[in-house]
């Protein structure tokens, strides 16, 4: 698959691989088996025997090793075959399974899909805030979108559609898309910015507010960091320009490509208000994610479905003055999968 390998990327929601556990999921289409060993750290193998191929989350496990469905090979959390029921229990020097390196971290599975060698947990994106932050202010999601990854990142980082296509909860009543916002971008990092009044406030916070139908200064900020996780700050205040004295959202939409045309797609919430709420913290992730799926994933599916599969530049898309970040983003990604690839062949040619 056309994309980012040596890079890491959400493989699951930490909690749902628990200690039985034969979790899979397919990635960089490539499918991989998640479990946990007896001490609860979690492993990831490639989900599939090498001897004719079957899926390995079909088997069972056998202490920390995993045993083939088929013909009962069992492997290791390395992926070493370390027992054959057949013949004299010689195992073939092909009977080994690729592992992948994985690392916990903020209640998410992160795995590394290309050169293991180059698997630095430090390369992790770092989200200071959800290090020490309350189990009752902060969520985890996830759902499965039909469409390439990239149009997903078009969709988070022009938010000017918001005016267009969310209802009540995150209404901006037109104030987006007259903007041409601020961008910035930093090596591997892209980030925007709206600012802007409005009356009433959006519904994800005019409930919560002084003044529920009165005017409120509200932002948003998107920063995409390379491949493609997205942080988010959404913020409102009344009487004050100074948006840390109001009410602040902050949001996490990660990506992990499945295939050229399907997406994992994840989700984690944190907010600084009602934080001891576990009730309302359940609730604005539903909301979010139910808005989601009823609003912007039709539409992106949509567009998946038209474009088929051509290149997105191929195309030749008009392009509009909310376009800057989605575009630099894109083209930062495109210039790291190619220097990826001329660092790759240089290698077999050393080989």
């Amino acid at each position: 698959m056309k994309a980012l390998h040596d890079t890491w990327y959400v493989a699951a929601i930490a909690t749902e691989v628990d200690a039985t556990a034969m979790f899979h999921r397919r990635i960089l289409d490539t499918s991989v088996l998640i479990y946990r060993k007896g001490d609860g750290s979690p492993a990831a193998l490639h989900d599939r025997c090498p001897h004719r191929f079957a899926p390995l989350h079909l088997g069972k496990r056998v202490g920390d090793e995993v045993q083939c469905p088929y013909h009962a090979l069992r492997f290791d959390a390395s992926g070493r075959c370390t027992h054959s029921p057949h013949g004299d229990g010689t195992v073939p020097a092909r009977a080994c399974v690729r592992s992948f390196p994985l690392v916990e971290r903020y209640g998410l599975l992160w795995i590394w899909m290309g050169d293991a060698s180059r698997a630095a947990p430090e390369l992790i994106p770092h989200y200071p805030l959800l290090d020490h932050a309350l189990p009752t202010a902060v969520g985890h999601g996830y759902m499965h979108m039909g469409a390439h990854y990239e149009l997903i990142v078009d969709n988070v980082m022009d938010l000017s559609h918001v005016d267009h296509v969310h209802g009540p909860l995150l209404n901006t009543a037109g104030h987006l898309s007259k903007q041409k916002p601020p961008v910035r971008d930093d090596g591997n990092s892209v980030l925007v910015r709206w600012e802007w009044q409005q009356q009433p406030p959006m519904g994800l916070f005019a409930p919560l507010l002084q003044d529920p139908s009165g005017p409120a200064e509200q932002f948003v900020q998107v920063q995409w960091t390379a491949p493609s996780n997205m942080f988010l700050t959404v913020g409102a205040v009344q009487g004050s320009r100074d948006y840390e004295q109001g009410l602040i959202s902050w949001d996490f939409h990660l990506l992990t490509p499945e295939s050229e045309t399907s997406t994992h797609y994840y989700f984690v919430s944190l907010r600084n208000f009602m934080v001891e709420s576990a009730e309302f913290n359940a609730m604005k992730l539903k909301n979010m994610i139910d808005t989601f799926k009823a609003e912007d994933e039709p539409l992106i599916a949509a567009v998946q479905a038209e474009m088929g599969g051509a290149d997105f530049w191929s195309l030749k898309p008009a392009l509009l003055s909310s376009d800057p970040a989605p575009v630099k983003a894109r083209r930062r990604l495109a210039a790291l999968i190619e220097a990826e690839a001329a660092r790759r062949s240089q290698a077999l040619v050393a080989a």
